[in-house]
């Protein structure tokens, strides 16, 4: 990913921060025919591996898990917020008019070592730790244990698990970082609104990182 220094997110707390609250994430590496990208949710292991490890499944019919290596390199994307920026929010339109559209947004990428299993207690660890991760918010979390035991041992036989031993974690916060004070403080607002929500997590990481670089150092 390309990163210019200004829009860099090194910070390895942030970056995981950002890891574990991407719902959805996207899973690249090279498959039996070619490159290939899956969908899915994953599970960020601090504990496993110097860097943390990404667990998560796909179906098995999916012909990603099918490479003829026991491992492959593997990128995971985790997207964050975004939202257009106008150049009518720029106070340098008033002035000069040499602006142009852009889009500020949130990414991180992670690269490692990735292994497929398809033990079924592994698997059934898994989908247990996944079902918690995303049901623990409603006030009565359905768990695996809720099916009948036949069913999810069915279900089991239909995915492949994987992990991705983190090697390298790059991040990009793009929040306006490089236009003057005044067009950002434009951006806040015209993003502010818009009244939708992903605007306004932009609107509040522009203002965030605007806030951050106030602070002397």
């Amino acid at each position: 990913m390309y990163v210019p220094p200004a829009f860099r997110e090194d910070r390895p707390e942030v970056l995981r921060a950002a890891i574990r609250a991407t719902g959805l994430a996207i899973l690249i590496s090279e498959g039996p025919e070619g490159i290939i990208a899956s969908h899915v949710p994953m599970l960020l292991d601090e504990a496993e591996g110097t860097n943390g490890t990404l667990l998560g499944h796909i179906a098995r019919a999916n012909p990603q898990w099918r490479s003829k290596a026991a491992e492959v390199e593997g990128l995971a994307i985790f997207p964050g917020p975004d939202a257009y920026i106008s150049p009518n929010w720029y106070v340098t339109k008033r002035e000069t008019g040499k602006v142009v559209p852009t889009w500020n947004y949130v990414a991180v990428h992670a690269y490692g070592r990735l292994v497929f299993f398809d033990d079924r207690e592994e698997l059934r660890a898994l989908v247990t730790r996944l079902t918690a991760t995303h049901e623990g918010a409603f006030p009565a979390p359905w768990a695996v244990s809720d099916a009948p035991a036949d069913f999810i041992a069915s279900q089991l036989k239909g995915i492949v698990g994987f992990r991705l031993a983190i090697t390298r974690l790059d991040g990009k916060w793009k929040m306006s970082q490089n236009r003057p004070e005044a067009d950002r403080l434009g951006v806040i607002e015209g993003l502010k609104e818009q009244k939708g929500a992903a605007q306004a997590i932009v609107s509040d990481a522009v203002a965030a990182a605007l806030a951050r670089e106030r602070v002397p150092r």
